[in-house]
């Protein structure tokens, strides 16, 4: 049947003229003349499309509508991508327009013509972008024949996409994700790299407005931790991020989760892998709550209250509006979906007709809102159709709120009425559902504002089952007791509250809480003492699996132990991306762990920096190896006698904080090998230049776990200008002949700390021989002095709490005990070794020594403490009484004014005593 014989309502006209004259245009007669007088005499942007498209409308009314609809996507053009989309977007929208306001099509129809034109759309665009990547040889292993799966790139259409049911100006929803398992663990940094790029223009193809229009307003923000993450991600890291920390919210976008463009197969497996997320074995009663939670959120942050008026109503998000539908519906598919896959539907009509079936849904009440959700849509979509604006709102005033409703053949009083009843009936339903009390228990005196912290953690993923619930509100009261008595109660529970927020599941944690208090205060503890500590526990919280792990407070392991435990970890892994996650998320709890110990008094800052080098090494020693395995898979074997990663500074000198970065050299001996002997061989030289290179990629690269360490290569040979792997007979020969006197004071802080074994032996004597060679002493003291000036001129404190930096501070005592080293002819590496050379070397007495030593310890406390409890510098005038008392405690001060007084004395006197050996102040030694 023609589309004309099909009209069975038409809108009234508000502005006939214009109505007629677009009438006109198209040649229209009888009813299709009035459903175009009623439509382009109401709406300014239906007016406009019939304008742009009178020709091709004038054949559409003779045909039959899904048969317009059809011929529209077969015209779809990859070659002229934003032409042929565009065109075919305003001929889609007049058509959908016409078909809805003359009831020629469902709701259902239009909905699911509106999304299939933009998974067609999708399609389209996302090709054009990913076939130049593909020609270009940009995404590494891809050929012609990959163009149709775009590379292994799979779009999801989700919210209202998803499900097929598209708004009239609705946005479209996606997350783009790739299929890792088609490329090798090497090209993964270069496939990312392309498909971002090809994300990102097929965004612009779609969202860009140009003299044709636009396609689709596109938003990619619903993927894992959008802030922070790349507009395409792998599959695995996609996976991982849901089943550690993914949220109730997510879960619930997922019910209407679709493949909608690219390589579907691969998005449907994810799909399928992602169902135990999405769909929980147990009733999950306390998503009802979460749901709860969220709908008054949204009013809250809208404004959404108060009595139901259909002008200045918001449809979609206001009381008895969609959403709440949407709400009820999906929260019960949540709730039971799990165990009855028959509630697994993506759109909402048919989510409540199955929750009837399940009998979860009253059938009476589902009708009634089945048919409130058909009305408030096509309500939407005439609020929509007036000016092509992605809004859900009424108007507020009298002449805007009579366009839309005569766009609905109705007049306005009327309409608003109509309306208003929908929307009580609905509220009334629903409000029903959501009336239940909210879970609490006693709580402590909290400071004001506390509220609104802890009003949200009812929405938090670890109280989403209910049994967790149970749980907390037996713990809460305990809870709110030490939080009450924290130091600073307000900023502890605002640290707790990002530590819960963080945990992606609470039964375990709460009933340990429950069953062992000591594990509480130790949460407590942290977030209250030491805030960057509880800041990095909130954004980590995995790692408290390693308190419940049961060996949290047992012997410290060593160097050797935490080798042998990292190296069993990544060998049971067979992937290497696994593995690099996994080095981050071990490294991370380790580290956790000492800075508890730190905290707790079980150990000092000395042994505090030695764990923290025992955990730095441990990881090199672990990494390394398949760090080689995974490059010689294309290169070949390390040629020669291999590597070995030498630690400078810190590093070097075991001491190193809770956010020290790493400073490294590596060392190789090609033993007269010109090249490996592999797939793709590569001279000796460049070989270790780029497997140091994939080197510092494992471990300062952020991936879904974040990085390892921040590393500094900087005191290579030669600089930034020097090779990233020096061969070791260069090495030789460059610090015998070449090297400053600034690289030889480095050098007394180098050790070999991973890789082979049997070169730490030829390294150890080359330092021996470089520091063992005479000095000019007065060069020595002249090139010191210089660099002591440089460094004070670079940055010096940068408050009383700063041991690091400045005159008679750390770094000039370092300087000063590197120097006695050099003009003793060779010392250990540790910094109280080097400390105790000073006597030997310079005029120095006894009382100044021993001011030397104290200084040293103070400092080196003081510094370790404050990279503990702070990210940035302290502030004595803002320090909490917490990490004020870790203070005293880590330096016997009596008080923080104390202890500054203490550092500016001693840093003074230092300061003296290094002035008069070297010849001058810091800050004139340059002059």
């Amino acid at each position: 049947m023609a589309f004309e014989d099909r009209i069975t309502r038409v809108p009234l006209a508000l502005d006939p003229e214009t109505g007629r004259q677009a009438a006109e245009m198209v040649g229209a007669r009888g009813p299709g003349a009035e459903l175009i007088v009623g439509a382009a005499g109401t709406s300014p942007y239906i007016a406009d499309l019939v304008r742009r498209e009178a020709d091709w409308l004038a054949g559409v009314l003779r045909i039959e509508a899904t048969a317009a609809f059809e011929a529209v996507m077969e015209g779809l053009d990859e070659a002229d991508a934003e032409t042929s989309l565009r065109r075919a977007k305003r001929r889609v929208a007049l058509l959908t327009a016409l078909a809805d306001l003359g009831e020629v099509w469902s709701l259902e129809e239009v909905t699911g013509a509106l999304t299939r034109f933009a998974d067609a759309a999708v399609g389209v665009a996302l090709r054009a972008a990913i076939t130049p990547e593909i020609r270009r040889g940009k995404l590494p292993g891809q050929g012609e024949e990959d163009i149709a799966t775009c590379g292994g790139l799979a779009v999801l259409a989700m919210g209202k996409m998803g499900a097929f049911e598209l708004n009239y100006s609705s946005d479209i929803d996606l997350i783009c994700l790739y299929d890792e398992t088609r490329f090798e663990p090497d090209d993964y940094a270069e496939a990312r790299a392309s498909f971002v790029r090809a994300v990102r223009r097929m965004t612009k193809t779609l969202s860009e407005r140009t003299a044709d229009g636009y396609v689709f307003r596109t938003d990619l923000r619903l993927r894992p931790d959008a802030s922070v993450t790349p507009v395409a991600i792998s599959m695995e890291a996609a996976e991982r991020y849901y089943e550690s920390f993914g949220r109730t919210w997510e879960r619930a976008a997922y019910i209407k989760a679709r493949a909608a463009a690219g390589d579907i197969a691969a998005g449907e497996r994810f799909l399928d892998a992602l169902r135990p997320f999405v769909w929980r074995r147990h009733l999950d009663f306390w998503a009802i709550q979460d749901a709860h939670d969220m709908r008054l959120r949204i009013r809250d942050h809208k404004g959404l209250h108060g009595e139901i008026k259909a002008f200045g109503h918001d449809l979609k998000l206001g009381p008895g509006g969609i959403r709440e539908i949407e709400f009820f519906t999906q929260t019960r598919q949540i709730i039971a979906g799990g165990r009855d896959p028959s509630l697994r539907v993506k759109t909402t009509k048919g989510g409540l007709d199955a929750l009837v079936a399940a009998g979860w849904v009253d059938p009476g009440d589902a009708e009634v809102l089945k048919a409130h959700y058909t009305a408030l849509r096509e309500a939407e979509h005439r609020v929509q159709m007036v000016a092509d604006q992605q809004t859900h709102v009424l108007p507020a005033g009298r002449e805007d709120f009579t366009r839309v409703a005569a766009l609905a053949g109705m007049g306005p009083d009327a309409y608003a009425s109509e309306i208003e009843d929908r929307l009580r009936q609905v509220q009334e339903i629903i409000d029903k559902f959501f009336a239940r009390e909210r879970p609490g228990g006693a709580t402590a005196a909290l400071p004001e504002g506390a509220d609104e912290v802890t009003d949200r953690w009812a929405g938090y993923p670890a109280l989403r089952s209910r049994r967790a619930v149970e749980i907390f509100d037996r713990v809460r009261p305990a809870l709110m007791e030490r939080l009450a008595k924290a130091s600073d109660p307000a900023e502890a529970i605002r640290n707790f509250d990002g530590f819960l927020s963080g945990l992606p599941a609470g039964v375990q944690v709460f009933s340990l809480f429950e069953a062992n208090p000591q594990l509480l205060d130790l949460v407590i503890d942290v977030t209250d003492t030491a805030p960057a500590l509880g800041q990095y526990l909130a954004r980590n919280a995995g790692v408290f699996d390693a308190v419940i792990g049961g060996d949290f407070f047992t012997d410290w392991p060593g160097r050797g132990g935490l080798g042998e435990m990292f190296g069993a970890e990544l060998v049971r892994l067979g992937d290497y991306e696994a593995r690099l996650d996994r080095m981050r998320v071990i490294a991370r709890e380790w580290r956790f762990r000492v800075g508890v110990h730190h905290l707790r008094g079980l150990i000092d800052a000395d042994e505090a920096g030695g764990q923290y080098a025992d955990i730095a090494e441990a990881t090199l020693g672990a990494l390394w190896p398949h760090v080689v395995e995974a490059f010689a898979e294309k290169h070949g074997a390390p040629p020669g006698r291999g590597a070995a990663i030498v630690g400078m500074g810190s590093l070097g000198a075991r001491r190193l904080t809770a956010t020290s970065d790493l400073d490294l050299i590596v060392i190789y001996d090609g033993a007269g090998q010109e090249s490996s002997e592999g797939r793709r061989p590569l001279a000796t030289r460049a070989y270790y230049a780029r497997l140091t290179q994939a080197l510092v990629t494992a471990i300062s690269a952020p991936t879904a776990e974040g990085r390892l360490y921040e590393v500094d290569m900087r005191l290579r040979p030669s600089g930034r200008q020097g090779p990233v792997a020096t061969g070791l007979d260069a090495f030789r020969a460059y610090q015998a002949e070449e090297a400053w006197t600034w690289e030889h004071l480095a050098l007394t802080r180098a050790r070999p700390v991973a890789g082979a074994e049997a070169l730490f032996v030829d390294i150890d004597a080359v330092r021996a021989g470089v520091l063992a060679q005479p000095r000019d002493r007065a060069k020595v003291l002249a090139d010191v002095a210089e660099m002591r000036a440089r460094l004070a001129e670079a940055k010096g404190a940068t408050g009383p709490l700063d041991t690091k930096a400045g005159p008679g501070r750390l770094q000039d005592i370092e300087l000063l005990a590197q120097a006695a080293v050099l003009l003793a002819g060779g010392g250990g590496t540790a910094p109280s070794a080097q400390v105790a050379a000073i006597p030997a070397a310079f005029e120095v007495s006894e009382a100044e020594a021993a001011a030397l030593t104290e200084a040293v310890a103070l400092f080196w406390r003081v510094q370790a403490a404050s990279r503990l409890i702070a990210e940035g510098a302290l502030d004595p005038e803002a320090l909490g009484s917490g990490p004020a008392a870790f203070l005293m405690r880590e330096t016997g001060a009596e008080s923080v004014e104390a202890l500054v007084a203490r550092i500016a004395a001693l840093a003074s006197q230092v300061m003296e005593i290094i002035d008069r050996q070297l010849g001058g102040t810091a800050e004139t030694a340059s002059a």
